[in-house]
């Protein structure tokens, strides 16, 4: 009974021979080798293969054609790809790896900055404008150097900043006029 599922084989044969499946005769894809050359190494750094047990299923995991030879190589070590009947659950192991999220890109900081800065000229009189428009073109020049998001904050602290320093020129202009109209010839 050498050589059957649970049964050490001599050296030099297929040391395990998984029960056979309708997925043992699938064509093996380059990923699937690489799977299960990382089952590999990771079972001879655990010492659970000799070198010469290493070397030999390296080599034959490299030839594969098959899944079922494939699982041939692992199926008696931890987390092998051993073939299991269709809709059987698969080791996340030999799942597909899923692609990584996306990254959203960050808002430039003085952006932000200035659309706060900006949105409080409404609460301190215009007091915050002068800052809001300085932060919201150097945010806007950081922009399009470095492509980082938040163009549309910076413009919406430059409107609101521009807008308060305009409401302060013309009040000022407002004084003035009124001061110099209400003084006697």
């Amino acid at each position: 009974m050498a050589g059957q599922w649970g049964t050490p084989a001599p050296y030099g044969q297929q040391p395990w021979q998984p029960a056979t499946t309708p997925q043992s005769e699938m064509r093996a894809a380059h990923a699937d080798r690489e799977r299960t050359v990382d089952v590999l190494k990771a079972a001879y750094a655990e010492g659970r293969l000799t070198a010469a047990e290493y070397e030999h299923r390296m080599a034959s995991a490299h030839q594969a054609a098959t899944y079922g030879q494939l699982s041939s190589l692992v199926g008696d070590l931890p987390s092998g790809p051993v073939v299991a009947p269709f809709g059987a659950a698969v080791p996340a192991t030999f799942l597909p790896q899923p692609p990584p999220l996306p990254v959203a890109p960050s808002n430039n900081g003085l952006a932000v900055a200035s659309a706060i800065l900006g949105g409080l000229t409404l609460f301190t009189f215009g007091l915050t404008g002068v800052p809001a428009v300085i932060t919201g073109h150097i945010a806007r020049s950081q922009i399009r150097r470095t492509r980082e998001d938040g163009d549309g904050l910076a413009i919406f602290g430059l409107v609101f900043g521009w807008l308060s320093l305009a409401g302060w020129v013309a009040f000022l202009l407002l004084v003035v006029l009124a001061a110099g109209s209400g003084s006697p010839h």
